[in-house]
């Protein structure tokens, strides 16, 4: 790679990726401050959240990619120029996705008990837990809404309009939760429909008001000369078909890495309590230091290698997306390295038990030596989508958790007898193995060809 021209790379992938990084820091502190506010509560309410936020990935997933949909045709849409397409992909992907939302709300308010009970809660954490997910579950048209509307701005080149909207609105969120939560300036005794508004409950509303304020703000910006894109009449077929096969592959990624969670977690807990617990605080550190880095490298991915599929040159497109992974490995690579050097004091700041630390230390340490594989994974799930290719990354990620990470860690940690140590392996399996396949999809398959195809299809191909 000629040097200028990597740094020319690295230049704009960092300019498109700094504001989706603030963005998720922000994201991330909001999670912590609910973790702390419902600690404060009591067990019972950490548990009943805690619950409730593994269903809660379900809509997020689903948002996230109808979004992937969004981000790869209207970026390629961005560099040919055909602003009409773009606009239809847009406005196609925010009505499917809140439309998508709204199983979401009958399920959150007709079974929402029954699905925290269902996991094995005691009744108090079943109550509480049922009502946090049916006020979150609510507003789940609204979160698909956000996400989509996010990375269809993304798409255009635009990372900042997001970045204000989701800075205020998680701030909000903050606030909200720690007003509502503890029953702050008068808040403790109010109720709505009968229902208290303060304590785990008020934690739900501060996340679902934060979510319509979103997907208000973002609309809004849609509807103005604020940003390029403009909200239109979904009308187009193709486009709408599109988007649908772009977005499958995406979201089934995502559905299946939380189907993965539940087994992984039992194997775990057969482990012991700590092992599991270890589990957690190891991989919550590693997303604190590195999440933010490579979810904005995966979006920039995305943008860089669409708009140039969409400029018609495909040779731009790959040069950019391995340059990405250059800048990825010289930042996140280096920090999870750095992880396995300070790891110890780092998880002494989240548990005292000697026990549970010495695992999670273990934990950390293999996630730090798996960065460089786990940040070329991510950006190239992120160049590929850019590229309408969002088959190969769902391939990667689902055969390398049930294959390695749930498969490997049972067959030899339980079967073969092995315990805790087959987890280590089976992680750093699994992030190696995704890393390989979208690697090997990026370097050998024929992603450009496909991309232009579509864009040809739906009229959108660079004259």
């Amino acid at each position: 790679m000629s040097d200028s021209r990597l740094l020319a790379v690295w230049k704009r992938v960092f300019g498109l990726a700094w504001p989706v990084m603030a963005e998720q820091t922000f994201r991330t502190a909001m999670r912590t401050t609910d973790i702390i506010v419902t600690a404060t509560i009591s067990p019972v309410a950490v548990a009943a959240i805690g619950l409730a936020d593994l269903y809660a990935r379900f809509p997020l997933w689903i948002g996230l990619g109808t979004g992937g949909g969004a981000i790869a045709l209207s970026s390629q849409d961005t560099g040919s120029g055909a602003d009409a397409n773009r606009d239809q992909a847009i406005s196609i992907a925010l009505l499917l996705g809140a439309l998508l939302g709204i199983p979401f709300v009958v399920f959150g308010l007709l079974f929402g008990r029954q699905a925290i009970a269902i996991l094995g809660a005691p009744a108090d954490v079943a109550d509480l837990g049922g009502l946090y997910l049916a006020v979150i579950f609510a507003t789940a048209p609204a979160r698909h809404v956000a996400l989509i509307a996010a990375r269809s701005l993304q798409g255009t080149g635009d990372t900042r309009t997001p970045m204000y909207v989701n800075v205020v609105a998680n701030a909000l969120n903050i606030g909200g939760s720690v007003v509502l939560g503890l029953g702050l300036f008068g808040t403790a005794g109010m109720e709505l429909f009968g229902v208290g508004i303060t304590g785990v409950v008020g934690v739900g509303i501060a996340t679902s008001a934060a979510n319509v304020v979103t997907a208000v703000a973002l609309l809004g910006a849609l509807r103005t000369n604020y940003t390029d894109a403009w909200l239109v009449r979904p009308t187009d077929p193709i486009v709408a078909k599109q988007l649908v096969v772009v977005s499958a592959p995406s979201v089934a990624e995502g559905l299946a890495s939380t189907l993965a969670e539940f087994p992984l977690n039992s194997i775990l807990l057969g482990f012991g309590t700590e092992v599991n617990a270890a589990f957690q605080i190891g991989r919550r550190l590693y997303q604190q230091v590195t999440g933010p880095l490579s979810r904005g490298y995966n979006v920039a991915a995305s943008v860089v290698v669409g708009q140039a599929l969409g400029e018609g040159d495909p040779e731009k497109a790959r040069f950019e997306g391995w340059g990405t992974v250059a800048l990825g490995l010289a930042t996140v690579g280096v920090v999870g390295l750095l992880l396995v050097v300070v790891a110890e004091p780092f998880v002494n700041l989240f548990t005292t038990d000697s026990e549970t630390a010495s695992y999670a230390v273990d934990f950390a340490r293999v996630y730090g030596l798996t960065a460089a594989f786990l940040v070329t994974f991510s950006i190239l799930q992120g160049a590929l989508r850019g590229a309408s290719e969002t088959r190969m990354p769902f391939y990667a990620r689902t055969s390398g958790l049930f294959g390695f990470m749930v498969g490997f860690t049972y067959l030899v940690g339980v079967v073969m007898d092995y315990g805790v140590v087959a987890a280590y392996a089976g992680i750093g399996l699994s992030y190696v193995w995704m890393a390989a396949i979208v690697a090997l999809s990026f370097w050998r398959s024929d992603w450009a060809s496909r991309a232009a195809s579509m864009m040809q299809e739906r009229g959108s191909t660079v004259e």
